[in-house]
């Protein structure tokens, strides 16, 4: 998938492998960012990045594909390796995905893949907060981005990371606990208050956002 830069961004679709060309500098960043993270979408798994022939002369440019890597690791069942050495690591679990529609039933689907999921690998006492944050991740969809939505999940170790991602630009910001006396605006608090960790990683069209749940903070809850 070449882009219209300096450097190129070479894949072939059923290769683990993407390799990069030519010059990268600052100016280009953001273009060979948006090729890996489409890439990395669309087929979860490794994805190992070959930089042997590519020049970086600006280490603002390295910065940002380091940068690349860190915006991924918290997506389900995603790892993005620069220049790796040795044999690849094992890939991470099969993800569980599913296409929903910007519909108020979508939280309902949502919830009857996350508890699957859970019983499937292990993890039921992450069944209820994973479905109290996947339902507010899809309601914001349906409410705002008013796109189709393709959710995904898998896990990693004790826990399990969500994404739900789709096609508008607009970023969820949290600006902490609502009001008492406002109406709506606390879905983000309680991805918060479940989550270890949650975010939004930008794509060309659109965003993943994402979280991370951990059965020993559940496990601490309960106790």
């Amino acid at each position: 998938m070449p882009t219209d830069a300096r450097c190129l961004v070479e894949t072939d679709e059923s290769s683990p492998t993407v390799r990069l060309t030519g010059v990268l500098d600052s100016s280009e960043v953001e273009t060979v960012r948006d090729a890996l993270l489409a890439r990395l979408w669309r087929h979860p798994g490794v994805l190992l990045v070959d930089l042997s022939g590519v020049r970086i002369p600006d280490p603002v440019a390295r910065d940002a594909l380091d940068e690349v890597c860190r915006a991924v690791d918290d997506w389900p069942a995603a790892r993005l390796l620069l220049d790796p050495h040795g044999p690849p690591p094992d890939a991470p679990p099969e993800p569980l995905d599913a296409e929903l529609p910007p519909v108020a039933e979508a939280a309902r689907e949502a919830r009857v893949l996350v508890t699957g999921g859970c019983a499937r690998w292990g993890l039921p006492e992450l069944t209820e907060p994973a479905c109290i944050a996947v339902t507010e991740m899809v309601n914001n969809v349906v409410a705002h981005a008013v796109t189709p939505m393709t959710l995904r999940l898998a896990p990693r170790g004790g826990a399990l990371h969500v994404a739900v991602r789709d096609h508008s630009t607009g970023r969820p910001t949290y600006g902490g606990p609502a009001p008492v006396d406002s109406v709506g605006g606390r879905g983000l608090l309680l991805i918060d208050t479940v989550a270890r960790r949650w975010g939004s990683t930008a794509l060309p069209d659109g965003k993943v956002v994402w979280c991370v749940l951990y059965a020993e903070d559940e496990a601490a809850y309960r106790n």
